[in-house]
Formats: C-alpha cells, structure tokens, sequence
C-alpha cells in the first residue's frame, strides 16, 4: 500500500477506480467533493493522490500513485478538490462528479476501514454497495423488458442472481441494475450484454 493510511489512501484509490470502471473511460473533469476527516487531512495523508490515482486506473500499491496528480495533468484531466463544511454519513466519505464532455456521472463513496470501501450514490440513487462479492452494475434506459434481457443473458450464461436491484431516476429515464451473483468466472458475458440496446454501460466487479 502507497501512503500512510489505509483509510484515507487504500480506500480513497479503490473508490476512486471503481469509479473509472463505472464511468467506463478516463473522464477529462473531475470535481471531488471531500467531508469531515477526508475534508481536513486530504493533502497531508494522501487521499487527492489516490483518488486521482484511482481515476487513471492505479491500484493502493501502483508506484506511480504519487505522481498521480501530475500524471492527470499530463493526460488532459482537470481535477478541482472542494472540502465541504457540513456533516456526512460517514467521516470519510467523497462525492466524484466525473464527465467527458458526453455524458456524467456523479459517485458517493466511503472508506470505511482497512482499504475497504463502499459505495453509498450513483447518480442520485442511494445504494449500499461493498463490491465484497461479485457485482454486476448497469446503467440503462428505463424501457420496456430490459429486465428481462438481462436476466435471461445470465441466464444463458448458467449465472446464478443472488440479489437484485433496480432503481430509476423516474420513469423512462435512466435507471441501474445492481445485479450481486454466485460466481466470480461470468466468461464473456459483459460483452453480451453491452450488445443490448438502450445500455449506457456495464461493469463488472469481483
């Protein structure tokens, strides 16, 4: 692990890659709303490092996550860091508003302790999200039978549904799957599903 923390380093560069998988590429605007503990010491424990670190795809113990920053800065992303005042949830917890320029997308998440994390927000949608076991994210357009074209992919797959969860913005609008299965192996399966129409993006996590 790179830094003096696993709170406020390991889990700030997990949170901040699980968010680069979601957004699905490198975003080119980062703004990273910090609070309480994370608001007060991100500089001097190394917490804009690492989550920086974690946006351009960097493990808790890739060697170049101290140069992250500059790394950024290099590869055309603007990252602005804003320590907000008021109470949160939790002491370290960080909202990331990353875009491109097509599309956004906004993530709450929480270091809550020996590098683990946990993902509270996506998009406005509360969520209780560990990533301890394997999870299937997508982001979609809120249309007739997308459920069930998921579903029956995994199905075709012979992969098990432990829990699932489906949230919408409102109704025709965007919404997410959050789809936790048995096993880590799913073969080709994400690539299937991102051939479905009205499928913004799917990540898997394990």
């Amino acid at each position: 692990m790179i830094g003096p923390s696993s709170s406020h380093t390991a889990g700030a560069a997990r949170i901040g890659k699980v968010v680069r998988q979601i957004f699905g590429e490198q975003p080119t605007q980062v703004d990273i709303f910090l609070y309480e503990s994370f608001a007060k010491t991100y500089r001097g424990h190394g917490t804009d490092i690492a989550l920086v670190g974690g946006l351009l795809g960097m493990g808790p113990d890739d060697s170049r996550l101290s140069e992250s920053l500059k790394i950024a800065h290099e590869n055309g992303m603007e990252v602005l860091f804003v320590p907000k005042k008021e109470k949160a949830e939790h002491p370290n917890m960080v909202r990331m508003d990353v875009s491109n320029g097509t599309h956004a997308l906004s993530v709450t998440g929480i270091s809550i302790g020996g590098g683990n994390i946990q993902i509270s927000e996506l998009n406005g949608f509360k969520l209780n999200l560990t990533l301890g076991i394997p999870t299937i994210i997508i982001v979609h357009q809120d249309v007739p039978g997308m459920i069930a074209k998921v579903t029956q992919t995994l199905s075709n797959f012979g992969i098990n549904i432990g829990t699932m969860t489906v949230t919408r913005e409102s109704k025709g609008e965007k919404a997410i799957m959050i789809i936790e299965i048995d096993q880590p192996d799913i073969g080709n399966l994400l690539e299937e599903i991102k051939e479905l129409d009205d499928l913004y993006s799917a990540t898997f996590f394990k």
